[in-house]
């Protein structure tokens, strides 16, 4: 069963990571034969929990004996341990195609592993900052990286992991909206309809485009997601992390949330990302098309996300104006707004 077709998680699911305390990780790790030295240090991530933790130099850490790790632990009942596997063996696949990802380590003959009820990775830490994607050079480094990225993604199909497209971003989405009361009475009914106006029109430009590829995507592909390492040092360009929402859509998917600014400096953006991507891998130009519908469903999905964590208790103290009215005006400004973006020309490269 996939996220996006799941009733909201119990509470006791909801509210797992209370138990999470500094000492269950740390136990957690000791678990597969990894020693923290005590230094640990949450990073951001709202959807699981994150560590960066130091090592001590224990018998059998080998080539990991006094590095930093940064430890995941999955957030209950989001996805199952095939879908996560999945995700981890398409890390795998990217990195023995030498493509700069930072997957999960091996630890026990698994890259998952469980303890006191959480499934948890261990990766690597990587150090970087994020890319400066004004400098055109540096975009089409990533584009080169993405088309790298595509081809190995479209050797074969996820089998567990979910789709992006109208149904998984769209209407599951609103029903979770609609069914779980969490729009006030003033606002429920204006959002509805303009929600189902940009549906009919993503609709149309999807039907417009016709076929195009579906590939494994990072899918999660914003500039928080890529590490840059500035040239001159080891390990120079780009380093992309953080899997945990791969999927299978089109290319473009992963294009078009690097991009920025008005619609000239967007241009400028794209074009050069495009231009490093086809010196690897040929871009289906038929997908530019596809920029304003796909920014449209993540706006819908990010609404439904944090209705579905409501009841985790991070999320109000983050998040304290979601479900005022002020927050579902701003949402159907933006639908309107975005119905008008994808009835114009789309974006040239």
């Amino acid at each position: 069963m996939t996220e996006h077709n799941k009733a909201a998680p119990a509470r006791d699911a909801v509210h797992a990571y209370e138990s999470l305390t500094p000492d269950v990780v740390l136990d957690a790790l000791a678990s597969v034969g990894l020693m923290g030295d005590g230094r640990l240090m949450a990073l951001s991530s709202y959807e699981n929990r994150v560590y960066q933790l130091h090592l001590e130099t224990p018998a059998g850490a080998g080539d990991l004996a006094g590095d930093v790790v940064v430890a995941k632990f999955y957030r209950p009942d989001r996805w199952s341990d095939a879908q996560i596997l999945e995700e981890h063996a398409f890390a795998a696949e990217l990195m023995a195609a030498e493509i700069p990802v930072v997957g999960p380590l091996e630890l026990n003959g698994s890259t998952l592993n469980h303890f006191n009820g959480f499934g948890f990775s261990v990766s690597p830490s990587r150090g970087g900052r994020r890319p400066e994607l004004e400098n055109f050079e540096v975009l089409e480094w990533i584009g080169r990286f993405l088309a790298r990225i595509h081809t190995v993604g479209a050797a074969r199909p996820f089998t567990h992991r979910p789709a992006l497209n109208l149904d998984t971003f769209g209407a599951a989405s609103a029903e979770r909206l609609l069914a779980g009361g969490y729009l006030p009475l003033d606002m429920e009914s204006r959002w509805r309809r303009a929600f189902d106006e940009a549906m009919v029109v993503a609709q149309g430009v999807f039907a417009g485009v016709g076929d195009v590829r579906q590939l494994r995507l990072h899918g999660d592909c914003h500039p928080g997601n890529i590490l840059w390492t500035p040239e001159g040092l080891p390990g120079a360009g780009p380093h992309f992390v953080d899997l945990d929402d791969a999927r299978s859509g089109p290319a473009v998917q992963d294009l078009w949330m690097l991009l920025s600014g008005d619609r000239a400096q967007s241009t400028r953006q794209l074009g050069a990302l495009v231009d490093g991507y086809e010196e690897f891998r040929e871009f289906d130009r038929r997908e530019l098309a596809l920029i304003e519908p796909l920014r449209t469903l993540r706006l819908v999905h990010y609404s439904a996300w944090l209705a579905q964590r409501w009841h985790d208790p991070i999320f109000p103290i983050n998040f304290p104006w979601f479900g005022s009215s002020d927050y579902w005006k701003g949402q159907v400004d933006m639908l309107e707004a975005q119905t008008e973006a994808m009835q114009e020309a789309p974006l040239m490269a």
